[in-house]
């Protein structure tokens, strides 16, 4: 039986839920919707911290526990792998049994699985504990979406989701900050036991402030074959994409999974015109608008992502920035997504996201060509210009595309259509990190040879070759130990002047992918049934 349902081509059919939790008013401290906001805030903050403040902490633990390169980057993909392939099922869990429990759930978890990293004495249990950490918070992002949802009224909604997009954005960028001072100044366990009593702090507040809010027309079943059916693509899908810098973009493993992801992904739509409740109701798509912000998510997480990637290679490598520095000088982006997000919910309440959302995409377009042009011995000041213009570009996008995705979707659905939201970031992240790495490479393989030669260096052998591109992939001079200063400095060029070149390239490939988005922003509009959620709700 095909599922029931329905909407139209253009936007959700609006459905109000009768009078129950979700529509009573709040009274003191429960439910107040601003007080809501604060609690899911600190919870996402540290799902939002893990993923870039872990990066700083890498080369301690690698030393700590004698872990190998390939077993310090698991430390990152196994959390980013169990986040993305779990978001939309999470969704759902919280859709059929209540955002409130969903969240504080995944916020005990998150936490109790912090804490036992910090407590882990091997890298096998770093890694397992991070894939915990993954699945918990997996929980906690769409159910905190669902809350606010269900919490404030449709003119105070893009607000909310402007103060939620700050912390994410504040939270994302100022990691490597935090991490920076924890590492140097306390250890690498530090960057783990800090989430311990911000969780503390989370569940406090959210039993005494959430409520438990439930659209009438939630579902009461599962969709056991479509979980597993979604969750199998995803897997094979975000597998490959991690894998495929390894194993080579024309290798036959990396097609194999991406092909069991495309099967899998055509079985799960199959299946869901089928089943009676399915897990995504595929006519959730028949929204143009819901489905342009879809697409807008991923695509500018993969200019955002992609090009943020390589600037703290550029920072710390290129201009030889401690971790701390590093992140000093990424303040002005930080500083405008704070300052922009909630100035772009004011916007899209007052005009709409259409052109909020198309005018961020230009200023992002605008600030990766900047980064494009960026050269070995460019000052701070004109690196804080593109900086800041990428954050002031990327506020209304993170806010507009996440009012469009889950004001579009019914309510008995926000929990789904927050997944939806934050598995598009997601996925587009790892492929603006994995496309833009392959440009970065095959510019690297390309000219470094060539430059090497130009310098006067003595020739490499193919290893050397591999091995010293790989090195300049990352800003990294190939410096064998012994080499006379002089030497050494013009390897240091040769490399520095490469690496540019492959940053350039791939910054301008974002900035190609962001000018696409622009025209993607104008098939989004207002959700139309944000309404349907705490219009009753005391403010």
């Amino acid at each position: 039986m095909t599922s029931q349902t329905t909407i139209d081509k253009t936007g959700p059919e609006d459905k109000t839920p009768s009078p129950g939790p979700s529509s009573a008013p709040a009274k003191g401290l429960r439910g107040h919707p601003w007080f809501t906001l604060i609690t899911v805030a600190v919870g996402v903050m540290m799902v939002a911290l893990d993923g870039t403040i872990v990066a700083i902490a890498n080369p301690a633990i690698a030393k700590d526990l004698g872990a190998t390169f390939a077993q310090v980057q698991w430390i990152t993909n196994s959390y980013f792998l169990a986040l993305a392939v779990a978001l939309i099922t999470a969704g759902k869990l919280g859709d059929r049994f209540g955002h409130r429990q969903t969240f504080l759930i995944g916020v005990v978890g998150f936490a109790a699985a912090s804490g036992a990293i910090g407590l882990s004495d091997s890298i096998a249990m770093v890694i397992v504990f991070r894939v915990f950490q993954g699945l918990f918070g997996a929980l906690l992002m769409p159910a905190a979406l669902g809350l606010l949802r269900a919490t404030f009224p449709a003119e105070k909604l893009n607000m909310a989701i402007g103060i939620w997009g700050m912390v994410i954005g504040a939270s994302t960028a100022g990691g490597p900050i935090l991490g920076g001072v924890l590492v140097e100044h306390v250890n690498w366990q530090s960057v783990f036991f800090i989430n311990v009593p911000v969780g503390i702090l989370a569940v406090a507040l959210g039993a005494v402030i959430l409520l438990d809010h439930r659209a009438k027309n939630a579902p009461r079943s599962f969709d056991l074959l479509g979980i597993g059916l979604l969750s199998g693509a995803m897997f094979c899908l975000v597998w490959a994409l991690i894998k495929a810098p390894e194993w080579g973009w024309g290798a036959g493993l990396t097609w194999l999974f991406i092909g069991i992801s495309i099967v899998g992904f055509a079985l799960f739509a199959l299946w869901e015109t089928k089943v009676r409740a399915p897990l995504i109701p595929l006519a959730l798509f028949r929204s143009v608008p819901l489905s342009a912000g879809v697409v807008l998510m991923v695509l500018m997480a993969i200019a955002f992502m992609g090009g943020l990637f390589f600037v703290t290679f550029y920072l710390q490598n290129v201009h030889g920035m401690s971790p701390i520095d590093a992140g000093l000088h990424l303040l002005p982006l930080t500083g405008m997504m704070i300052v922009g997000s909630p100035l772009a919910g004011f916007m899209i309440t007052k005009v709409g996201p259409r052109i909020p959302l198309a005018g961020g995409m230009v200023l992002t377009a605008l600030a990766m060509y900047g980064m494009s042009t960026l050269e070995t011995d460019t000052g701070s000041a004109v690196m804080s210009v593109w900086f800041a213009l990428l954050g002031l570009g990327l506020a209304p996008v993170m806010v507009g595309a996440t009012e469009v995705i889950v004001g579009n979707a019914p309510m008995e659905l926000s929990g789904v259509a927050g997944g939806l939201q934050q598995a598009a970031m997601q996925i587009g992240g790892s492929l603006g990190t994995a496309v833009l790495g392959a440009v970065m490479a095959s510019k690297v393989d390309s000219d470094l040879a060539g430059n090497w030669a130009d310098a006067g260096l003595p020739p490499l052998s193919h290893a050397q070759q591999e091995q010293a591109s790989e090195a300049v992939q990352v800003g990294v001079a190939p410096i064998a130990p012994g080499t006379p200063a002089e030497v050494a400095a013009q390897i240091t060029d040769v490399a520095h002047d490469t690496f540019i070149s492959g940053m350039s390239l791939a910054s301008l490939v974002a900035a190609g992918v962001a000018a696409a988005a622009v025209f993607v922003a104008f098939l989004t509009k207002r959700g139309t049934n944000a309404s349907a959620g705490a219009g009753a709700a005391h403010i």
